[in-house]
C-alpha cells in the first residue's frame, strides 16, 4: 500500500469525522452521516479493492464510536464495509457511463444504499427503535442523500484539482 494515499484516505476519515461531529441530528438523535461523502470520496479517488477495505473498516469504527443512535455502534460496523463494497462496485461499472457526473449520483445511491442497511440492522437485526422502517428512511436518511450529494458537488471538483496540482507537482519533482 502506498503511504501517501493511506495518508490521503485518513484525512478523509478525519475531515468525516470532523464533519458528523459538528451537524445536529434531526429525527431520533440520528445525524446526517458526513463520513460517508469523504469515504465515497476516497473511493473514487483511490479506486483499488485493498483501499476501499480499509477505508470501509476505518470509517465504520469512527463512525461507530461516535454515534449518538441505540445500536448504531453495530449497525455502523456492518453498514459501511457493505456500502463500501457495494458502492465501489456500482462506480467501477458505472464511471465510463456516467463519467463527471458519476460522483454526485453514485453519492446519493450509496447513501441511500448506507441508510437501508444502517436502519434494516438497526430496527430488524438489533431491534433497537421503535419507529418503522419507512418513517425512518423517508425523514433521516432520504435528506442525508440529499446534503451529501450537495457535498459531493462542491467536494468532488476541489479534491479532482487538487489531485491534478499533485500529480503535475510530483511528476515535475521526479
Amino acid at each position: 500500500m502506498n503511504t501517501r494515499i493511506l495518508v490521503m484516505l485518513s484525512l478523509l476519515v478525519g475531515m468525516g469525522a470532523v464533519l458528523h461531529a459538528v451537524l445536529p441530528p434531526f429525527f431520533f438523535g440520528m445525524r446526517p452521516d458526513m463520513m460517508l461523502t469523504m469515504m465515497f470520496l476516497g473511493i473514487i479517488l483511490f479506486p483499488k479493492l485493498q483501499y476501499v477495505l480499509l477505508l470501509s473498516a476505518a470509517t465504520g469504527l469512527i463512525s461507530a464510536l461516535t454515534t449518538t443512535v441505540p445500536g448504531g455502534q453495530i449497525a455502523n460496523l456492518i453498514d459501511k464495509p457493505v456500502t463500501a463494497v457495494t458502492f465501489f462496485a456500482l462506480y467501477l461499472s458505472l464511471k465510463k457511463v456516467l463519467k463527471n457526473g458519476a460522483a454526485p449520483i453514485l453519492t446519493a445511491v450509496g447513501t441511500l444504499i448506507s441508510g437501508g442497511v444502517f436502519l434494516g440492522s438497526v430496527l430488524f437485526i438489533l431491534g433497537m427503535m421503535e419507529a418503522s422502517f419507512g418513517a425512518m428512511f423517508l425523514t433521516v436518511v432520504v435528506p442525508t442523500a440529499v446534503i451529501n450529494t450537495m457535498a459531493m458537488v462542491v467536494i468532488y471538483p476541489v479534491a479532482q484539482t487538487i489531485m491534478k496540482r499533485k500529480s503535475a507537482a510530483h511528476s515535475l519533482s521526479v
